[in-house]
């Protein structure tokens, strides 16, 4: 439990370290990793990550599409074949977080238009607006994909050496 806290403080430092720059930061890279490793459990430091930014940031409205919508991530990597060549696992972890910044504005819209009593066009006009960040964000997770497979690589090594065992 104590490397999946620590985890998931990784996670949260990862974004707050990055909040200068809109929509760029380590967070579907770390997310793609821990569940390519630790699979079912990386929801753990997920959690633990979103807890965190309540803590700091406040349970209010914009938080809570944190609950579901890194877990649709951690679902798109779950999907994925476990034992794929280090070039297809490069291009698909990259594609789905490239994919996945790409699409955080619309996968965030259904709680933003819930609690804001959006009807679908104006919903859509929310959508389109945040487009430039969501684009961002993808280019964004396209570059830090990069670093995926060399920190699983790396969490498989340290788990072997404290004697955690690995997937």
């Amino acid at each position: 439990m104590i490397v999946y806290a620590m985890l998931g403080t990784i996670l949260f430092l990862g974004k707050l370290i990055m909040e200068g720059l809109p929509n760029i930061h380590p967070i579907a890279m770390f997310i793609t990793a821990f569940t390519i490793v630790y699979r079912a459990e990386a929801l753990i430091p997920i959690y633990v990550y979103v807890l965190l930014v309540g803590l700091y940031g406040g349970f209010t409205m914009w938080w809570v599409p944190y609950v579901y919508i890194w877990t649709l991530l951690w679902l798109a990597i779950m999907l994925l074949p476990r034992k794929l060549p280090d070039r297809i696992a490069f291009v698909l972890y990259a594609a789905v977080c490239t994919l996945f910044g790409l699409l955080y504005g619309t996968l965030y819209a259904p709680t933003q238009a819930l609690l804001l009593g959006y009807d679908f066009a104006t919903t859509l006009k929310w959508i389109a607006s945040g487009f430039p960040f969501d684009a961002m964000h993808g280019i964004g997770n396209l570059f830090m994909s990069i670093l995926i497979l060399p920190m699983a690589k790396l969490l498989r090594r340290l788990n072997r050496q404290i004697g955690i065992p690995v997937m």
